[in-house]
Formats: structure tokens, C-alpha cells, sequence
């Protein structure tokens, strides 16, 4: 286990994801690398984090359906539906509570105006990413699917999508921070808290989605053009 790498393991278990989460080991971005290699550079125990999963393989059967397994084109559609379902509802209401939450408490808590900030650029961004994956390498991805060599090539188009995921990732990174770890103070009013709960649960998600979209379709989309060249 140790030799391989970050995002094959969460391929295979997605459940497992919660384990890197719980050591801050980025299993999106940076899935290339083995759980040696992540461990080294997070500073934490490879063995310790080894037997967390290995527990987790025991004690928790494996999903009915992952979506992991699922051929190009059925992936594209299923990140749509699920990931690219859960932004669009998610993302409007997050930028009304991060904008209420910056105007009452940022005054007095200048780092909640950062959040509001940063929270707005990642939403503009990944509203674009989605557009270009749905009217462009979504497309391409089915037309490969069905045999259609004359698709467009998919290298420009993926490589973008990747350079954009990095950035997201960075975006989430910094809102982590902001947060201290999406945790609010005790005196936190319930919009306050709300917030913060829905930046965690936004982090996840685009965590499995980046993660799905880096280490499972693109280099089976890449696969796909070879063979139909």
C-alpha cells in the first residue's frame, strides 16, 4: 500500500478519503503521489495512517456502487448530475451567508471579509470550469465514447481543466485557513455557523469531484483517444 499512489487508493475505496482528510493529505491535486511520498511531505506516520486504512477496510464494507469504476462516458454524466448538481445549489446559498457574515462580523473579525473574498473568486472560477467540462471536454469525452475519431483532441482541454483544479484547491486551502479549520467561535451566531459547516462540506465535495475528474477520468478519456485514435 505504501508504493501506491494517494488517488488509486480512494479510486478503489472512496470511503478512504476521510482518512487522508483527517491528516490534511490532498488526495485530488495531488493523487499522483504514493502514500510514502504524501506522508513524507505532511510530515505524519506513514505507519499510523496505513493502519487507519487498513482498519477502514476491515470494519467497513466496500460501496454497492463507486463511481469509479464507471466507463468515460457514464463518468461524465455522473459528475454532472452529482458534482456539478451540489455547486450549483451550493454555491449561491454559501455566497449569501459569506456576504451577511462579512457585513455583521468582518468589522470586528477582518478575516471573514477575506473569506467572503476568496469564497467569490473560486464560485466566478468554478462556474466557468463547469461551463467549459459541460460544453467542451464533456462532449468530446461522449463522441470518443461512441467511436467518433474525428472528436476533438482532448490534451489542451484536459491539461486546462487540471491547471483550474490546482487553483481551486489552493482556493480551498486558503479558506481552511481563514477558518481555522472551518471551525467557529463559541460565540458564533447561527449564520456564522452555518457557513462555516457549509465551506467543510463544499471542501469535500470538490475534493471527490477534483479527484474523480484527475485520477480516474482523464487518464481513462486520455486512454479512450489512443485506442480510437
Amino acid at each position: 500500500m505504501e508504493e501506491r499512489t494517494v488517488g488509486e487508493i480512494v479510486a478503489e475505496r472512496p470511503a478512504q478519503s476521510r482518512v487522508f482528510q483527517s491528516y490534511g493529505i490532498d488526495f485530488c491535486c495531488q493523487g499522483g503521489r504514493t502514500l510514502r511520498e504524501a506522508c513524507e511531505r505532511k510530515g505524519v506516520a506513514l505507519q499510523s495512517v496505513v493502519e487507519q486504512l487498513e482498519a477502514e477496510l476491515r470494519e467497513k464494507p466496500a460501496p454497492e456502487v463507486n463511481p469509479a469504476t464507471y466507463p468515460p462516458a457514464e463518468l461524465t454524466r455522473y459528475v454532472v448530475a452529482v458534482h456539478h448538481g451540489f455547486l450549483r445549489e451550493e454555491l449561491p446559498r454559501l455566497d449569501a451567508m459569506a456576504a451577511r457574515v462579512a457585513h455583521v462580523h468582518g468589522p470586528h473579525t477582518p478575516s471573514l471579509v477575506k473569506v467572503y473574498e476568496v469564497f467569490q473568486g473560486l464560485a466566478v472560477e468554478l462556474a466557468e470550469h463547469l461551463m467549459k467540462e459541460e460544453q467542451v471536454l464533456f462532449p468530446a469525452i461522449e463522441k470518443l465514447a461512441k467511436g467518433d475519431s474525428a472528436a476533438m483532441p482532448l490534451d489542451g482541454p484536459i491539461d486546462c481543466m487540471l491547471h483550474e483544479h490546482d487553483d481551486a484547491g489552493e482556493a480551498l486551502a486558503k479558506l481552511r485557513e481563514l477558518t481555522n479549520g472551518f471551525t467557529p467561535p463559541d460565540d458564533a451566531c447561527n449564520t456564522y455557523r452555518a457557513l462555516f459547516a457549509g465551506l467543510a462540506e463544499l471542501e469535500e465535495d470538490l475534493h471527490r469531484h477534483i479527484h474523480l475528474e484527475n485520477s480516474v477520468l482523464f487518464p481513462a478519456a486520455r486512454k479512450l483517444q489512443e485506442e480510437v485514435g
